[in-house]
């Protein structure tokens, strides 16, 4: 453990004025305390004072040489458990007691007394002062970490000001701060605290501001919150505060709500304060619209001085005196998005209305909830660009993306802005919702009624001027006339097509690092395009004839053509997961391999795999199945994360779980086949119905219903052939990294994916060059992404929409439902959670959240619960006995495969990973789109396996 100390600073100082202080102090101040003083360079108003440095902390506690005995046990066990997952950490309300317990009880040092008595009495004689803790870990742009240590209000005398300096102290150790950040993986021996000891202000009223809406993450829109005495009382939810939300562009009051006001802090004489109980009149605000305006703009001056949005406490004295008296970052707000290279762009509040935009978050569209990798932004931004030159329309830099693509959060989101000003957008984008996403399709609508997105065009011939041509020059509506006339030869072309395409991905000749590089780079910049147009046109197809076989047959569509669609041919998801099942079953006869997967974990059965040390059987089968299907994994859109050829854990996993389903009825082969079966009787009832009005129409029936099934399953190969060819991408990007970690410019190589192609491409030309010009330093800037995709993989909560002021209109109306006294997910009587049918049937069984599926178990028949799927998680399903999935709708990706095995599922369901519990029992109404939990359900064991959410979230 090591005393950390400011470049610069003596390291005695142990006392330094408030305005002395800046960012760049953080070790030796805290964040509470630089922050302050960034305000005070600021020119804004904070109360005078002076802050104890960590220096006297070090000192206190006997570091770094002599550390109290107490606090040297504490920190030797919580560094042994660093990066322990929750359940395994230590007990931490008792290490947490020990060291409180070991500072309370420890001298404050005679210098540091000194220090403080010198400073305290320069502030005047007997004057009341707060006293604040500032630790190093906190108020930093990732986490507050507001509320885990100590203030003291109204604290008067020398001897008081120590007192109050010990229990700053001993507050760094409170079990909640302890165990935040064990949580967040921080070091102990990296954080430290210092002491703020401020004048304390005469306030009349306080409270709390944010400079964004943390409820809708609005850029726009400031948010008070006030009560009269001290701001403790609203810090601390004592009362039910004045609430003003107040438009941060015009001044505006958009929402003045009072509160109750029942309770006050005031100081009392000597010290202290005391709580009272007070008759506030009804309805009264105790800020008038003055004091709010110039709270506004001294809010909005400070988030204009740090660059982001704050979280302000502030206090109005007796003479109408406005005070700053803390300021963090908040850091619950989700990005706002970046377009089109508008990366160093910081949004301000004060955008024109009339420009807001739109977006879509396109990762949630593909059922990956997590951020992908700088260098997977990189393909994708390539990808996108070539989509939009194939359509006709400018891409000024195809590694910026075009101007539709945009991020926020390290996640892909596409501004559909355009589509729904349009009268014909408005009409067919949530329609495509509805099918694909239905939450989704609730938060466009909302967005109809929004002044800002008004209709402003409605032809949609500017749309049909670049995508018709390029549909043309694609042969688009030739593959869809082909594949209705002559479906069986559609199907021999589409074979022929994509095994050119998978013999094309490979690079010719030997290769060095620049010319694998050049290959990669070409592979996502312009040749996977030609598989959409290739091969789209052939399911889109076959759920159009769905729909004329509805129009034609008339009556409920849905309920009787969802049989037809269930075990679908030629869908390569569900031939994945079959023949894995098959693999399961030919280990199942052999006992050294089926007696390998049940006795050992599949980390140790991967590494003997690659080994070549695993049983005969289980080798070669495992190899078979992913020399097809090794490209594949979850989140597999994203080209840093690891193909299953690489860690094929989760595969054997999955395998081990399978032998576990002992019923051969449950059997997923048998129940696909039954499935087809069933769909076929199905057709011939339809059929049998249209012909019965006429002969015509039931011919046509069989005709529409005939390439509806022949066809709806391949709405899974465009991904898998786009997938084939980012695995090839990465497998040579390896190879790039292999070299530049073999001449020293990254630690190891799969750090090539925490880079883009421009940034791999200049070091390499610098390590074959010879360069003598300094590189930049590429380990520091791999290893600052690194730790930022960490952060990233931390959030739960992804918007689906969000707009370019930082609204998410989802949230607003949640927000609004809940001030209407309504459950903010659609909830239904009984605690019943509604989503959107997506598969028929009812299920009753244990539910299992999972929200990662590597290492993820899920046991027959359990009811798998989870944030999204892509065809990653797909294997889960054949064990599964339902399935329910916050996002997706009717033709999601995971409503499609649930439909073909024939489980019950609902898509859909706002908050279901929080609101079920691993354990709890369900039941599952696919076809009502209902899930109804059990409420006195709780987790198995009380314990969490691996993969799944803690069950104290529901």
């Amino acid at each position: 453990m090591t005393q950390q100390m400011t470049a610069g600073e003596e390291p005695d100082g142990l006392v330094r004025g408030l305005g002395s202080l800046h960012s760049g102090m953080l070790a030796l101040v805290g964040g509470k305390a630089a922050n302050l003083g960034e305000l005070l360079s600021a020119g804004l108003p904070v109360p005078d004072g002076f802050c104890l440095t960590t220096a006297a902390y070090w000192q206190a506690i006997g570091a770094p040489d002599a550390l109290l005995p107490a606090l040297a046990a504490v920190y030797a066990t919580l560094e042994e458990t660093a990066g322990a997952a929750a359940g395994d950490l230590p007990d931490v309300a008792g290490l947490a007691a020990t060291a409180r317990a070991a500072i309370l009880a420890a001298p404050v040092p005679a210098a540091v007394a000194r220090a403080v008595e010198q400073a305290y009495t320069a502030l005047g004689p007997g004057v009341a002062v707060a006293v604040r803790s500032s630790a190093t870990a906190e108020d930093l742009p990732f986490a507050s970490f507001a509320g885990q240590q100590d203030t003291f209000l109204n604290v008067v005398g020398v001897p008081a000001v120590l007192d109050a300096v010990r229990r700053c102290w001993a507050s760094l150790w409170t079990e909640r701060a302890t165990a935040y950040r064990a949580s967040l993986g921080i070091d102990p021996a990296a954080v430290s605290l210092a002491v703020v000891v401020q004048r304390m202000v005469d306030a009349q009223t306080a409270g709390v501001m944010f400079t964004a809406n943390p409820l809708t993450g609005s850029r726009r829109q400031v948010v008070i919150d006030a009560s009269p005495g001290l701001g403790e009382a609203v810090v601390s939810g004592a009362v039910n505060p004045d609430h003003f939300v107040v438009d941060a562009l015009t001044g505006r009051v958009l929402e003045r709500k009072p509160g109750d006001k029942g309770v006050e802090i005031r100081p009392v004489a000597g010290g202290g304060t005391e709580i009272r109980h007070v008759q506030a009149a009804q309805g009264t605000a105790c800020l008038p619209d003055s004091q709010v305006a110039g709270l506004m703009r001294l809010g909005l001056q400070a988030q204009g001085h740090f660059g982001a949005p704050q979280d302000i406490e502030w206090a109005v004295d007796g003479a109408d005196g406005l005070w700053l008296t803390q300021s963090r970052p908040i850091t619950t707000l989700y990005p706002v998005p970046k377009s089109n290279g508008a990366a160093g762009r910081v949004p301000q509040a004060a955008s024109a209305a009339g420009g807001t935009r739109a977006y879509l978050c396109f990762s949630l569209a593909q059922g990956l909830t997590r951020p992908l990798t700088p260098m997977g932004l990189a393909a994708v931004r390539l990808i996108a660009s070539s989509v939009a030159t194939a359509a006709g329309f400018p891409v000024p830099d195809p590694r910026e993306g075009p101007s539709p693509y945009a991020e926020a959060g390290q996640r892909i989101y596409v501004d559909f802005t355009t589509p729904i000003r349009s009268t014909v957008g408005r009409r067919l984008v949530p329609r495509v919702f509805d099918i694909m996403e239905a939450r989704t399709a609730t938060v466009v609508r909302q967005l109809f009624a929004d002044p800002a997105f008004s209709v402003t065009t409605r032809s949609p011939l500017g749309l049909l001027r670049h995508v018709g041509p390029a549909a043309i020059r694609t042969e688009v509506p030739t593959t869809f006339l082909r594949a209705l006339v002559r479906p069986g030869a559609a199907l021999r072309r589409l074979d022929r097509f994509t095994r050119t395409f998978e013999v094309s991905l490979a690079p010719g000749g030997a290769a060095g690092a620049l010319a694998r590089l050049d290959h990669a780079e070409s592979l996502v910049g312009s040749r996977l395009f030609p598989i959409v147009p290739a091969i789209l046109p052939l399911p889109a197809l076959g759920f159009a004839m769905l729909g004329v076989a509805g129009k034609l047959v008339g009556g409920n569509a849905w309920d009787g053509l969802q049989p037809v669609i269930r075990g679908l041919p030629n869908n390569v998801t569900t031939e994945m997961d079959l023949e894995l099942w098959h693999l399961a079953q030919a280990i199942q006869e052999d006992t050294e391999s089926r007696t390998a997967l049940m006795a050992r974990d599949p980390a140790a059965l991967a590494a003997a795999f690659q080994a070549c040390e695993l049983p005969a059987r289980l080798d070669a089968g495992l190899a078979r199945f992913l020399d097809r299907y090794g490209h594949r994994a979850v989140g597999e859109i994203d080209v840093g994360l690891p193909r299953w050829s690489e860690e094929p854990e989760h595969i054997l996993g999955i395998l081990a779980n399978y032998l576990r389903l002992d019923d051969p009825a449950l059997a997923p082969d048998a129940q696909f086949s039954k499935a087809a079966e069933d769909a076929e009787a199905q057709v011939d009832r339809l059929v049998a119905r249209a012909a019965a009005r006429s002969r015509i129409r039931g011919r046509l029936v069989r005709a529409a219903l005939r390439r509806a099934r022949m066809f709806a399953g391949l709405r899974e190969l465009p991904k898998y052939q786009l997938v084939l060819g980012l695995g090839e991408v990465r497998r040579q990007l390896l190879l790039v990294g292999t070299e530049l970690e073999q001449a020293g410019t990254v630690e190891r190589r799969d750090d090539v994916f925490f880079l883009d192609f421009a940034e791999v491409r200049q070091a390499l030309t610098r390590t074959t060059a010879g360069s003598p010009a300094p590189a930049p330093d590429l380990k520091a800037l791999v290893a600052a992404r690194r730790q930022d995709y960490a952060l990233e993989l931390r959030r739960r909560h992804i918007p689906r929409v969000l707009l370019s002021d930082g609204t998410e209109p989802e949230a607003v109306r949640a927000a609004g439902t809940a001030a209407n006294g309504t459950g903010s997910n659609g909830n239904l009587a009984n605690g019943t959670l509604a989503g959107s049918p997506a598969s028929a049937g009812t299920v009753t069984a244990a539910a299992r959240v999972i929200l990662d599926p590597v290492g993820a178990r899920l046991e027959p028949g359990e009811i798998l619960v989870a944030p999204s799927t892509d065809p990653g998680w797909t294997p889960l399903f054949l064990t599964a006995g339902g399935l329910v999935m916050e996002m997706g709708g009717p033709n999601s990706h995971g409503a499609v495969v649930a439909r073909e095995y024939g489980i019950p599922a609902v898509v859909g369901v706002a908050d279901a990973t929080a609101l079920i519990s691993t354990g709890q029992k369900i039941t599952v109404d696919g076809g009502a789109g209902t899930v109804v939990p059990e409420r006195t359900g709780t987790p198995q064991n009380g314990k969490v396996p691996k993969g799944t959410d803690p069950p104290a979230r529901a």
